[in-house]
């Protein structure tokens, strides 16, 4: 999804934050009201609603997306892709000059590429990987669709071209990374947190291409976000977004 003023709009408004007139509008500040803090900053630990919206949709991207008009997948990270006469081999082509996001513990020296890729899948795949345990090392989503078993290798060809081989042919395996536990993680991040002996600061703290970067968490009371100034898709609906964590309406947020 792209977050212009609109989409923006509508997705809090929707989601039970502002009324729709004033989410239309951009802002130098958004509130948004939720019902629950993150389970973590890691879709890909998690499993439910409101924390994929806090994480997924606020801070990450992932290599597809899904096309609003028919639900397909549609090209987000990765621009294009080709899909083996067997079905069995998938390449995609990368997005050229997509930036991280920086925090406190870390600044990115590049733009993404295919080692984030195979860092955010083998995470998740490899039992020996050495994030694999980092932060309780459940990864629902991705073991429940058979990844860990239906992805034989995933590959880096150069930079800007990864490659993923299956076991088996299966229809479903595009649209798979569209769904938020597939979110791409920063891999020169997570080197520089383990070399600190920090790795937990990659799913605390987290550093992803998406529209907002996290700028302060208190539990069961706010979240705040700040505007990726570098966000390959453009402009974001406003500079300032709060996720106000409550059970019980408050000034300025609508249920």
């Amino acid at each position: 999804m792209r977050l212009t003023p609109t989409t923006l709009g509508l997705l809090l408004a929707g989601a039970g934050l502002l009324s729709a007139n004033n989410a239309l509008a951009a802002s130098d500040t958004l509130i948004y009201c939720t019902v629950a803090s993150p389970e973590s900053f890691n879709p890909q630990l998690s499993t439910s609603g409101p924390t994929f919206i806090a994480t997924s949709q606020m801070l990450y991207n992932r290599l597809v997306t899904l096309r609003g008009s028919d639900k397909t997948p549609a090209p987000s990270l990765a621009t294009d892709w080709t899909i083996s006469p067997d079905g069995k081999t998938y390449t995609f082509t990368l997005r050229k000059g997509v930036k991280f996001n920086s925090n406190k513990f870390f600044t990115p020296s590049r733009d993404f590429n295919a080692e984030d890729v195979v860092f955010t899948v083998m995470r998740q795949k490899d039992p020996n990987h050495p994030y694999h345990k980092v932060s309780g090392g459940s990864y629902e989503y991705f073991t429940d669709l058979g990844l860990d078993k239906l992805i034989a290798k995933v590959e880096v060809l150069d930079d800007n071209h990864v490659r993923f081989t299956l076991t088996q042919p299966n229809a479903a395996f595009l649209a798979d990374w569209t769904m938020d536990f597939a979110s791409i993680l920063s891999a020169e991040y997570a080197d520089a947190m383990m070399k600190k002996g920090t790795p937990e600061n990659v799913d605390n703290w987290p550093i992803g291409t998406g529209p907002y970067a996290l700028q302060q968490y208190k539990q069961d009371s706010l979240i705040r976000y700040i505007a990726n100034p570098h966000y390959w898709q453009g402009e974001v609906a406003s500079k300032h977004l709060i996720f106000s964590i409550t059970r019980t309406r408050k000034p300025g947020c609508q249920s």
